[in-house]
């Protein structure tokens, strides 16, 4: 193999990796599966597909290895084949929102309808406020995704119950309200919601992922 011949293999390779994730679904689902493992009915109904569509999604995903198939008993599940895929597709993300102004717009005019505060903080702010004890950090994902792993010192209130449980929280602290991360909108719901009760409320920048990853401490609520 000559230089032209082992350059054109290597980078028609890493090309099929970057076909894969070429792909709004398949993005959505590598955002999801960073999380943690999920079944193809499961992100069928997060992501608004069909299980057929879903499943073609993800089998175009394992067959560049970016995503792999665990099982739970009877049940089969799909994660991501390591932290490296997260973090190609947080690259991605970030080089979207500083080089592709429609990004920025469009997050822009969707939060914009919520006629609240939307200001936000990030992980580094985040954990100085939970060290000083300032905030109450409220975790607006899915019962499950919270039991698999959340922020520690984050209380469980899912978005569909917010309402119905406000009494839980305290007005003389501000709440800071995370999900997925930056494009999960349940955190937006949540601060909307908890300011016209009258709460001092913000989001977290990105989201559980994100700090996750930064190696900030965690917790389980799973046996």
């Amino acid at each position: 193999m000559n230089k032209r011949e082992f350059k054109d293999s290597v980078y028609t390779e890493l090309s099929k990796v970057a076909k894969a994730m070429a792909n709004p679904h398949r993005l959505e689902i590598i955002d999801l599966l960073a999380q943690g493992p999920f079944s193809v009915e499961q992100i069928a109904t997060y992501t608004g597909m069909s299980i057929a569509n879903a499943s073609q999604h993800l089998q175009t995903l394992k067959r560049t290895k970016l995503v792999k198939i665990t099982r739970e008993g009877n049940f089969i599940n799909y994660a991501l084949a390591g932290e490296n895929v997260f973090s190609a597709w947080s690259g991605l993300r970030e080089l979207g929102l500083r080089y592709n102004a429609e990004v920025e717009k469009v997050i822009h005019d969707f939060r914009k309808g919520y006629k609240s505060n939307m200001n936000a903080v990030d992980a580094d702010e985040l954990a100085r406020m939970i060290k000083n004890d300032d905030i109450i950090l409220l975790d607006v994902r899915p019962e499950i995704e919270y039991n698999r792993g959340h922020i520690h010192s984050a209380m469980s209130i899912p978005i569909e119950k917010l309402e119905t449980n406000l009494k839980k929280l305290p007005k003389r602290k501000m709440i800071v309200a995370y999900c997925r991360g930056p494009f999960c909108v349940y955190a937006d719901e949540a601060v909307a919601l908890l300011q016209k009760k009258g709460f001092n409320a913000v989001r977290m920048d990105k989201g559980f992922p994100e700090w996750l990853y930064k190696g900030y401490p965690v917790e389980s609520s799973q046996a």
